[in-house]
């Protein structure tokens, strides 16, 4: 069986639940973590469990086709931009971005009720 290669960008109260549920599943391979933030809990679990971390979230998505999804967790419209943008002008028709609705319909499937965001604003 094929593993799905996530990336995730934003390793905080939200990622870190869902980054922790990722890396328990057998059928996932985290190809990479971004925050701002390389301090967050998110961040130290990423590294004790030796997946690549960074400060820049483009590197993940600079990986192409070797990403299957990349999941976005920050809350920054700033991030969603510009990761759309880059998709788009790379040419990458591989990867799927997941929102942050969607993760957090996941982990609320997940946790048996609805799990809540600590962001502001959910547009995409």
């Amino acid at each position: 069986m094929e593993k799905y290669r996530i990336g995730m960008i934003g390793a905080g109260v939200t990622g870190t639940p869902l980054l922790r549920q990722l890396l328990d599943a057998p059928f996932v391979e985290m190809v990479g973590v971004a925050d701002l933030d390389l301090r967050l809990p998110g961040i130290t679990l990423a590294r004790e469990r030796g997946v690549p971390v960074t400060s820049n979230f483009i590197e993940i998505a600079e990986q192409g086709d070797q990403v299957d999804i990349i999941i976005d967790v920050t809350g920054s419209r700033k991030v969603r931009e510009d990761l759309r943008r880059f998709m788009q002008f790379s040419g990458n028709t591989h990867t799927v971005i997941v929102h942050e609705r969607i993760a957090l319909l996941m982990m609320s499937l997940g946790a048996g009720k609805q799990v809540e965001t600590q962001h502001e604003e959910m547009g995409y």
